[in-house]
């Protein structure tokens, strides 16, 4: 009898000490990822979460919040310029980010070919842009496009028989500008993704196709952009959130004058505006609610064509 209790003793001894050091091992792993949560809640999560009650608010900064309601909604929709600024951003967006996928798909598949040479120079040549500080960028296209009629791109137009543009106060020289200075930043960075994807594709398929008789052209088309499918849907839903939030390029390209002019204004910079130079952090806060609402419709409208939901079933199948 009493082996009996001794092993019993001894079994929950045991117990207890698995479920101590099951509740050790729990506590040291939520110490590990907890670093980050904090991050996440502080930098993150908080902000996002007063943003959208400061929506509802009307406060300058520094005094005492008042509750409005709708009225930061209804001021803002009403706004010509909130809706010039949209209008704005998706011009810039569609000009900047819509050539540069195509462009870049076309340029992995290129670099992805054995039979060109210096392959690793060229994709570090291709992908420099995106690591380049705005700053350089800046002055590089500032001269680039500058309203002198000795700048290298009104230079260009007058080899073509155009006449000068100023590009930072017309309207779609600022737009067009920008828009390059985007595409220019931006098609290094979906060429590497787009250059991951192509080396995942196994090279059978195009030894296949080759023995078939398919050329270079059907190959691209029917075997190269099917398989990427997974890494456009991926390019288009980070440009079309990207090409929404805009704000570095205009913000540097048009320098001071940025913010008092419409030629080139987007939501955000619009945002911007109405928080830090007119102190209406309760419109800002509304425009920033407005834009997250706009981004999740267009990012999953885009997400869901470019894969290829939306096409009818054939019938029979």
């Amino acid at each position: 009898m009493e082996n009996v209790e001794k092993s019993q003793h001894v079994a929950a001894k045991k117990s207890k000490k698995q479920l101590s050091e099951k509740k050790k091992d729990m506590i040291s792993g939520y110490l590990y990822v907890a670093p980050f949560f904090i991050i996440f809640g502080i930098i993150g999560l908080y902000p996002a979460v007063f943003s959208i009650l400061l929506a509802f608010q009307k406060w300058n900064g520094l005094g005492d919040m008042t509750f409005v309601g709708m009225q930061n909604f209804v001021i803002v929709l009403q706004d010509p310029l909130f809706w010039k600024s949209l209008y704005n951003t998706v011009i810039i967006g569609l000009m900047g980010t819509a050539p540069q996928l195509i462009v870049g798909i076309i340029l992995a598949y290129f670099l992805n070919m054995a039979v060109i040479r210096f392959t690793n120079f060229f994709r570090v040549t291709i992908f420099m842009p995106y690591i380049t500080s705005m700053v350089a960028v800046a002055l590089v296209f500032g001269v680039f496009f500058s309203s002198n009629d000795t700048a290298l791109a009104n230079y260009v137009l007058g080899l073509l028989g155009f006449d000068p543009v100023s590009w930072k106060t017309s309207e779609w020289g600022a737009k067009i500008a920008i828009s390059l200075m985007v595409f220019w930043r931006w098609v290094g960075y979906n060429t590497i993704i787009y250059l991951a994807g192509l080396q995942s594709i196994p090279k059978d398929l195009y030894e296949a196709a080759t023995i078939d008789g398919a050329n270079k052209v059907q190959q691209f088309m029917h075997i190269t952009v099917p398989l990427l499918k997974p890494f456009i849907v991926l390019t288009v839903f980070m440009s079309t959130v990207g090409a929404l939030q805009l704000f570095a390029e205009p913000t540097v390209f048009l320098g001071s004058s940025a913010f008092n002019r419409d030629e080139a204004m987007t939501v955000v910079m619009y945002l911007y505006r109405d928080a830090f130079n007119l102190g209406s952090f309760g419109t800002a806060s509304a425009t920033a609610v407005l834009l997250l609402i706009i981004i999740i419709s267009a990012a999953a409208i885009n997400t869901w064509l470019t894969s290829g939901a939306g096409r009818k079933k054939k019938r029979g199948v």
